[in-house]
């Protein structure tokens, strides 16, 4: 764990709760404008503090989180969820996925009907 005195970077602190998958995705991601910290657009060298609020938006879903502790490290998956509070909204419901048309292997290629059927049950 990290001593609450010493100041985390933005960037670092969301690499190392496993927000994101790499330090520099995060950074790019507060470059992008993706991070916002207590409602401002956040640049990767700013500093967090417990009680912070951090908003990440990722693959078109935004996680908010309030920071509870520092950590400079990357820590394992149990440690990283003590060290902030999750207030993200629920994702949304995986929606019933069309069934694709599957054809069997070595039928060759589709006639037109049978693109037709493909494209029915997809949806166009």
């Amino acid at each position: 764990m990290q001593n609450d005195e010493s100041p985390v970077r933005i960037d670092s602190w969301i690499w190392s709760v496993r927000l994101t998958k790499t330090r520099s995705l995060a950074a790019t991601a507060c470059r992008a404008g993706h991070v916002r910290l207590n409602g401002e657009r956040a640049k990767p060298a700013q500093t967090v503090k417990p009680g912070d609020e951090v908003r990440l938006r990722q693959a078109g879903r935004e996680r908010i989180v309030v920071v509870k502790q520092l950590v400079r490290k990357r820590v394992g998956a149990p440690v990283a969820a003590e060290c902030y509070v999750d207030n993200s909204p629920p994702p949304p419901p995986r929606e019933a996925v069309a069934p694709v048309g599957v054809r069997d292997r070595g039928t060759g290629r589709p006639t037109k009907r049978d693109r037709r059927e493909m494209e029915q049950l997809r949806g166009h």
